[in-house]
């Protein structure tokens, strides 16, 4: 269902960005086409192409919507990073209640002078 919403989508997309190119410059506003005739009336005159781009345009709005909807429904719930199946590393000595993302907060303090820590490399 959810590919063939997206195949709609991708063909609504490319029929909007078509009519729109292939619709004549009325305002100028690169500074380039169009008149000032069509300015000074109060309303342009819907042409086929305008009425096309309209139903395109909500059309594609549709779609947009419904692919948000069937996203959301099959969303799990769960990170990426559970999908791919593999755990963190458990930390030594954090106990099963802990935070296993966070080692122990006495762990991030340098080790005392008593206490056999990491070598620090020396500078010869």
């Amino acid at each position: 269902m959810e590919n063939v919403v997206l195949i709609i989508h991708l063909l609504l997309a490319l029929g909007l960005v078509a009519v729109v190119l292939l619709q004549r410059s009325e305002g100028g506003g690169l500074g380039i086409g169009g008149g000032g005739g069509a300015m000074t009336a109060g309303r342009s005159q819907a042409t086929a192409l305008t009425k096309v781009t309209w139903m395109l345009a909500v059309a594609f709005i549709i779609t947009s919507l419904t692919l948000t909807i069937i996203a959301a429904r099959n969303a799990s719930g769960t990170s990426v990073v559970d999908q791919l199946g593999v755990a963190p590393p458990a930390l030594e000595g954090s106990d099963s209640d802990s935070d296993p993302i966070l080692p122990p907060a006495g762990s991030l303090l340098p080790p005392a002078e008593d206490e056999t820590g990491p070598l620090v490399p020396l500078a010869d």
